[in-house]
Parts: structure tokens; sequence; C-alpha cells
């Protein structure tokens, strides 16, 4: 037996024809009025649907909202960076561009993401941080082991 030999086991069901007269009712089911209705009914182009459902966007290409910073903990930074440094007593720099060559954050849109630096974990040895948001307890932990934070 072949694929082309295959013949399905029951007799496949004819389409319902409606709307012809006979025995199906005053609308035949098609309901009453209206464009489903009538003979050869046509829609609106879907596309309008779509275009109705999106926001009224202000200004030119409005400016996207809700862009997160990448968040870095403090433990990322001390793995990454100071198991490198260990007799270096020099202080590590900390911007986007950094992360961006240690891995740590990767670029979105092929733009270097805005970057928050998070509390957790410690720190051991005084890192600069720059063009970095920092949050509380990060800043505390930066500062305690002699580091510094500018904008």
């Amino acid at each position: 037996m072949q694929l082309n030999e295959l013949k399905p086991i029951h007799k496949s069901k004819e389409r319902k024809r409606i709307g012809r007269g006979g025995k199906k009712g005053a609308y035949s089911g098609k309901g009453v009025k209206g464009q489903r209705a009538r003979a050869g009914h046509k829609f609106e182009p879907l596309i309008r649907s779509l275009i109705k459902r999106y926001p009224k966007l202000r200004g030119y290409r409005s400016k996207r909202y809700g862009v997160e910073p990448v968040s870095v903990n403090v433990r990322d930074i001390e793995k990454k960076f100071l198991t490198d440094n260990k007799n270096d007593k020099s202080e590590i720099k900390i911007n986007p561009q950094v992360l961006l060559e240690k891995k740590l954050i990767h670029k979105i849109e092929g733009r270097t993401p805005k970057v928050k630096i998070l509390g957790k974990g410690m720190l051991t040895k005084a890192v600069a941080v720059e063009n970095c948001s920092v949050s509380k307890e990060a800043k505390e932990k930066i500062e305690k082991a002699g580091g510094k934070i500018k904008k």
C-alpha cells in the first residue's frame, strides 16, 4: 500500500448552501439585515481595524518611554574586574563602555544601554564609577571600599 492509494473511511460532508429558498426559513440562517445578510457581502479592509487599534502617538516619531537601564550587581563587578587585578593597587574605572568590553552588558538596538549598579554582593577593592546610576546600597558599598562615584 502506498500513500496515493489511501482513501478515507467516511464520506466527505457536503457544504450547507443557505439563502437559496427551500425549507431554511425566512432569513435562511443569515440573521436579520446588515452587511453579512446581503448576497456577495464584503468586509472593510482588515488593515483598517489594525490601524484603529494603534494608540495615537504625538510628535514626530514620538519618544520611547519606559526604556529601563540594565542592572549590574556589585558582586558581578567583583568577579569580573577584581580577579584580573589582584596585585594591582590602582583604582578601577567602571563605565558602560568598560562593562561592554567585559561582557557584563550587551548593546540594545546597536546602542550602549544606560546602566544601574545594584548593591547585591560585596566589594573589596576601590572602583571609580562613571556615567552609571547607582542604588543607595551600592553607593554605600563602593564608598566603604574606598571608591568614588562620578556623574
